[in-house]
């Protein structure tokens, strides 16, 4: 039963998992097979709640059950015939039993379309399906009411169902555009280094050749000035390794923007407004890898605690420059209230006290969630190279921050 229960490569059910949801999620739609039950309620003699009635109920309903179960995690073409014998089991039935009616509307939904495209095929299939109902419920006798109501009830529950599995498509396409945002984030900033590296060991690699050359020729003539020329080779190489490596460690650094990016689609997907601003000098200077990484890490963790938590209906992130601090402000209008310290917090306060930052945050009940990450810009920052010394030239040091 287990095996026979594993979702097969196009179900419904793999669809499902596909999405990150449970595929047992799908079987809140037997909530409708409540009429099964309540139709003799509605139906007189003799079509009550009879001996037969109840014979007929007892063979069909589990047969149902199983028909169903097999039209979610059997792959397409399985589930497309379950689906085609719960209408067949409604023909079979409907001169003795009117609660199979309740089996064709199960059949007609569960014929939908498993890939996008199709949906022509599948409502031409719905309308064949209701006027063969329609003639076969009229030849036997049934009342004009009915052959009314069960086509509407099987349109609105098909076009429900329908829009249900298209918002879900639609989920995921999101999804996978947030992936591809970072994705290309990621090899930006991987062509970004680089070119980088590629300038910087050009340019450090053709002045080790010229000295060194020099410091040959100099060796027996001025074993003096040979020295020396070594002696600053050695100086340039040095000089050149710590650099390569501040630019290898940028290869791990998230880009500022491409979170900003990716907690728009994020709460937007999840149906929260979401805007943000970039300073204008913020946008022109850059960051250290690791100040950059840092606050990059702190817009994905307060979104993602947003989408989770907070209940928002509008979040707004600032990201700018006050003296020599790079500063950045989020705020929700979420439900607020008291912050319970939990791996994101606390990693978010590690990485933020790394840099010497500050992180402020300001909860209360009803009035949102308003969070405040100041990273100085000064060497303490840990900027070590030629380049973050004259940064820290524009921005003068401060004095150490702390976390609270």
């Amino acid at each position: 039963m287990r095996r026979w229960l594993i979702p097969a490569s196009g179900s419904l059910a793999e669809q499902e998992l596909r999405a990150g949801r449970s595929p047992w999620l799908v079987m809140i739609h037997l909530v409708w097979s409540v009429w099964v039950f309540m139709t003799p309620l509605f139906s007189g003699v003799p079509y009550g709640f009879t001996p037969l009635w109840f014979i007929l109920t007892a063979i069909s309903y589990p047969l149902f059950l199983l028909l169903y179960l097999t039209a979610i995690f059997a792959a397409p073409r399985i589930a497309y015939a379950s689906a085609l014998a719960m209408v067949g089991l409604c023909f079979v039935l409907l001169p003795w039993y009117p609660s199979g009616l309740s089996y064709f509307v199960f059949g007609c939904v569960m014929m939908q379309p498993r890939r996008s495209g199709g949906l022509y095929g599948y409502l031409a299939l719905l309308i064949a399906l209701n006027v063969a109902l329609v003639a076969y419920a009229s030849h036997i006798g049934y009342v004009w009411q009915a052959m009314v109501w069960i086509p509407t009830v099987t349109a609105i529950i098909g076009v429900i169902v329908m829009v249900e599995r298209v918002s879900h498509q639609r989920d995921a396409a999101l999804k996978l555009s947030h992936e591809e945002v970072r994705r290309l984030a990621a090899t930006a900033e991987r062509e970004r280094i680089g070119r980088d590296l590629h300038d910087l060991l050009g340019h450090t690699l053709s002045m080790v050749a010229l000295k060194s050359d020099l410091a040959a020729r100099l060796v027996e003539r001025d074993p003096a000035a040979a020295r020396e020329e070594i002696t600053q080779v050695g100086h340039i190489a040095r000089d050149a390794l710590t650099q390569v490596r501040g630019a290898v460690s940028g290869i791990r650094a998230a880009g500022i923007a491409a979170e900003l990016a990716s907690a728009k689609l994020l709460l937007e997907t999840d149906g929260t407004a979401f805007d943000y601003r970039i300073d204008t000098r913020a946008s022109e200077v850059t960051l250290p890898s690791e100040v950059e990484n840092t606050l990059a890490m702190a817009v994905r963790e307060a979104a993602t605690n947003i989408q989770r938590h907070a209940r928002a209906r509008h979040a707004r992130i600032e990201f700018l420059l006050e003296a020599d601090h790079a500063v950045l402000r989020i705020a929700d209008d979420g439900r607020g209230g008291v912050i319970t310290p939990g791996n994101g917090l606390a990693g978010m306060r590690e990485r933020i006290g790394a840099v010497n930052g500050e992180l402020h945050i300001d909860s209360r009940p009803g009035e949102g969630t308003k969070i405040e990450v100041r990273v100085p810009l000064g060497r303490k920052s840990g900027m070590g190279n030629r380049e973050s010394q004259e940064r820290s030239d524009l921005f003068p040091a401060s004095a150490t921050g702390r976390t609270s």
